[in-house]
């Protein structure tokens, strides 16, 4: 029996389709109706595995059933459905993107921190089922004046296993390296667009590489193949993830490049930013005191919003889908 493979997902996904499809947009549709279920893959980053066949397929073979329309950003279609695409199918595509986003936006950065906050504790992919807390960090608190956006993240997050292990073992593991604590490094966007990604992504790496994981999180992430290309070549480069967050649909926000994981912590940046910002002062002191007394004081990190859609359209003016 054939085994079940990223090119048959797309093949299913796309004798349904009426348009084109980005890779990411197959991917999530395939998801959707559980045709991913069927893929024996054990990649944190499958849709890219997608997209890198696909474009392989393209690419190599004179017999695909696949065709790519458009470059900015390309989509995938059905050879033999060719002749369904009107002449102006892309054009109204890409029209109708510009115009969504060329919408003026009225809300600030620090508007996007709840959805960050929902994004790390919902998103399974994520967080892999464990429980993590985030705070943010008031860079107007810092000592020091002037680029604290380069010295301190927008927010911070940890993960310690108080509901996941034995108190006998969370105790032993202090006697230990202390390895059940990781924490997280997020530097927060509007947009990402070739006019601003490297400034914003080295940002990234400046505050965020002391933890186990960093990232750099927007909303609007130009879809262009060159560009996203770039994206992961510095993920890949520096280690910083990238994460897109999706406020028409806050459960499709996702990794669109995992972090690079690391084992220890930078303490000479840690200590500097606890002597420079209260805030991650505070935010130490608090993992600290629940480490010790094993239990979670939540009112000490962001609140989770409870109806997040409702935040989603009244904060941010954004309906969803």
């Amino acid at each position: 029996m054939a085994v079940y493979s990223f090119l048959d997902l797309a093949q299913e996904v796309l004798k349904e389709t009426t348009k084109p499809l980005t890779y990411q947009e197959i991917w999530q549709i395939g998801k959707e109706k559980g045709f991913s279920g069927k893929i024996r893959t054990s990649g944190k980053t499958p849709w890219n595995s997608l997209g890198a066949q696909l474009y392989i397929e393209v690419r190599d073979n004179d017999k695909s059933s696949f065709i790519k329309v458009g470059r900015r950003p390309t989509r995938f279609f059905l050879k033999g459905r060719e002749r369904e695409l009107l002449p102006d199918t892309v054009i109204t595509i890409e029209k109708e993107e510009i115009c969504q986003k060329v919408k003026s936006t009225t809300y600030h950065e620090r508007d996007l921190h709840p959805l960050l906050t929902y994004f790390v504790s919902t998103n399974s992919l994520f967080n892999r089922g464990r429980s993590i807390f985030t705070k943010t960090i008031f860079h107007e608190k810092s000592l020091r004046s002037g680029c604290n956006e380069w010295i301190h993240p927008d927010i911070v997050g940890f993960y310690l296993p108080l509901d996941d292990w034995q108190p006998d073992v969370i105790a032993f593991n202090r006697l230990s390296d202390n390895n059940s604590l990781r924490l997280f490094s997020f530097e927060l966007k509007k947009s990402l667009t070739k006019a601003n990604y490297r400034e914003s992504y080295f940002q990234a790496v400046s505050n965020s590489s002391w933890a186990h994981e960093g990232y750099l999180v927007a909303i609007d992430i130009l879809q262009d193949d060159e560009f996203l290309s770039e994206l992961q070549r510095l993920a890949s480069s520096f280690g910083i993830g990238i994460i897109q967050l999706d406020p028409l649909d806050i459960d499709s926000s996702r990794v669109l490049y995992p972090a690079r994981q690391k084992e220890a912590l930078d303490w000479e940046t840690v200590n500097k930013l606890c002597e420079q910002n209260s805030d991650f002062e505070e935010f130490l002191k608090a993992v600290r005191i629940d480490f010790e007394s094993k239990r979670f004081h939540k009112n000490e990190y962001d609140s989770l919003v409870k109806d997040i859609r409702s935040y989603i359209r009244e904060k941010l003016k954004i309906e969803q889908e």
